[in-house]
C-alpha cells in the first residue's frame, strides 16, 4: 500500500502562493492552518501586495481574475491572477484562492485555502479545508465540516489525532480527484494524486497516488 499521507509537506509539495510559505512551512499538521486563515488575511491586507487590487473593503483580486455578476464575494477574501469565479460562487469569508483556479456554478467556500489550479466547478461545498494545487472536485461533491453531534473533530489516520477544532473539512493532496457526487466526512484526509471513486462517502486517511472505491476498498494505482 502506498504512503499515508497526513503532514503538511506530504500532502503539498510547495506552496506556490508566497504569502503563505512561512505558515506551510511552520505547520506539520494540515488542520493547524485553519485557525490562521483570517489572521493571514488580515496581515496581507496590512503589508499590501503588488499585482492585487482591493475591488471593495476586504476583497483582494490579482489581475485577470474574471468574476461573473451573480457570483457572492464576502469578506475577507484574496483571490489569485487568472482564476475564474462563475455564476451562482459564493465565497463567505475567510478564503485564499490560489492562481488559475475554477470556483463554478453554485459552488461554495468559507474559511479555505485553494492553491494553484483548483477546479471546484460545480455545486461544491468547500468549508474549512485546504485543497492541494492542481486537485478537483466533481460535480456535487462536498466537504462536510461538521459532525451531528458537534463535539471536536478527531482525525483517524495511523492514529488518532485530537484537533481540538469543532470544524474541519477535508484536506486534498496535489492533483486528488473527487469523484462526482461524493461525501469527505469531518476530517478526511486524500493523498497526493489519489482519485476517489463518484458516490463515494469517506471518513478517514487514504494514501497517495491510489484510487478509492470505497471507504474500504483502497487499490494502488498501475502504470499512468
Amino acid at each position: 500500500m502506498n504512503k499515508l499521507n497526513i503532514k503538511v509537506n506530504e500532502l503539498f509539495e510547495e506552496c506556490p502562493i508566497p504569502f503563505l510559505k512561512e505558515t506551510f512551512e511552520k505547520a506539520t499538521y494540515p488542520w493547524e492552518i485553519l485557525p490562521q486563515i483570517k489572521v493571514i488575511i488580515a496581515k496581507f491586507i496590512e503589508d499590501g501586495h503588488p499585482g492585487y487590487t482591493e475591488i471593495e473593503p476586504g476583497v483582494f483580486v490579482g489581475e485577470n481574475v474574471k468574476i461573473a455578476k451573480t457570483a457572492t464575494i464576502e469578506a475577507p477574501v484574496i483571490i489569485g491572477s487568472g482564476t475564474e469565479l462563475r455564476p451562482g460562487a459564493y465565497l463567505r469569508g475567510n478564503v485564499i484562492i490560489g492562481e488559475n483556479c475554477v470556483i463554478g456554478n453554485s459552488s461554495e467556500l468559507k474559511n479555505s485555502i485553494l492553491l494553484y489550479h483548483v477546479q471546484v466547478p460545480h455545486y461544491n461545498y468547500v468549508g474549512d479545508s485546504i485543497l492541494g494545487s492542481h486537485s478537483h472536485m466533481g460535480a456535487g461533491s462536498i466537504c462536510s465540516n461538521l459532525k451531528s453531534s458537534g463535539k471536536n473533530i478527531v482525525i483517524h489516520g495511523d492514529k488518532e489525532y485530537e484537533t481540538g477544532l469543532r470544524k474541519i473539512g477535508a484536506f486534498l493532496g496535489d492533483h486528488a480527484d473527487i469523484g462526482c457526487g461524493s461525501v469527505l466526512n469531518p476530517g478526511t484526509i486524500i493523498g497526493k494524486s489519489t482519485q476517489v471513486y463518484p458516490l463515494s462517502m469517506l471518513r478517514g486517511c487514504f494514501p497517495e497516488n491510489s484510487i478509492v472505491k470505497e471507504n474500504r476498498v483502497v487499490v494502488e494505482k498501475k502504470g499512468n
